[in-house]
């Protein structure tokens, strides 16, 4: 089953792929928001558009569309969506995200960097929070925009078999993997010493 529609988001991608790339990242700022994962387009961009547009145009629209979708999806669970969403929460046995002003940074840190939170639901939890517009963009762009350049050079790397290019990605991505994990314990540690001087 897993195997089944791992083929179809790749044949979906692919046929994405030879609409160009108008085609191509519009579906990537809006098909995430649908529950496809994002590291389908990320990691084939590269390749399928690296020729055309060069490395710097595809970092850049695949930039542009995760934007456009994290803000699109964060939009919708404040607005048209948040009803259906609440009741989907409750009937699932979940409660809706609640965090104090003072904890909302550390809220979306925390979402942002926890591994294993597919992208569509980090963004619709964090609109459900009701995260400030301005913290949820400043955070989002620092932790999106260095994954998404990551994979989608990693992504062309590794297909083109270029070394250097897959050490230059890797380390991006590296160095993304850091910034986020000192950004949990950090964060994390500073909500321990909260709790304890209360």
């Amino acid at each position: 089953m897993l195997l089944a529609l791992h083929d179809a988001i790749l044949r979906l991608v692919a046929l994405l792929g030879m609409g160009g790339p108008w085609v191509y990242f519009i579906a990537m700022a809006v098909l995430p928001g649908l529950g496809m994962p994002m590291l389908a387009f990320t990691l084939t961009a590269g390749p399928v558009f690296g020729q055309s547009l060069g490395m710097g145009g595809v970092v850049a629209a695949g930039i542009a569309a995760a934007t456009v979708n994290f803000m699109l999806t964060y939009a919708l669970a404040r607005g048209a969506l948040r009803p259906w969403l609440e009741r989907l929460l409750v009937r699932l046995g979940h409660r809706l995200p609640q965090a104090g002003e003072g904890d909302m940074t550390d809220l979306i840190v925390v979402v942002r960097v926890t591994p294993g939170i597919p992208f569509c639901v980090q963004n619709y939890l964090l609109g459900l929070a009701n995260a400030p517009a301005g913290k949820y963009l400043v955070i989002s762009c620092l932790a999106v925009w260095s994954y998404t350049a990551g994979f989608i050079l990693f992504g062309d790397a590794l297909l083109h078999g270029r070394g250097n290019r897959i050490v230059v990605a890797a380390s991006v991505l590296v160095a993304a993997f850091a910034v986020t994990h000192w950004a949990r314990r950090h964060f994390g540690a500073r909500k321990a010493a909260d709790a304890g001087a209360r």
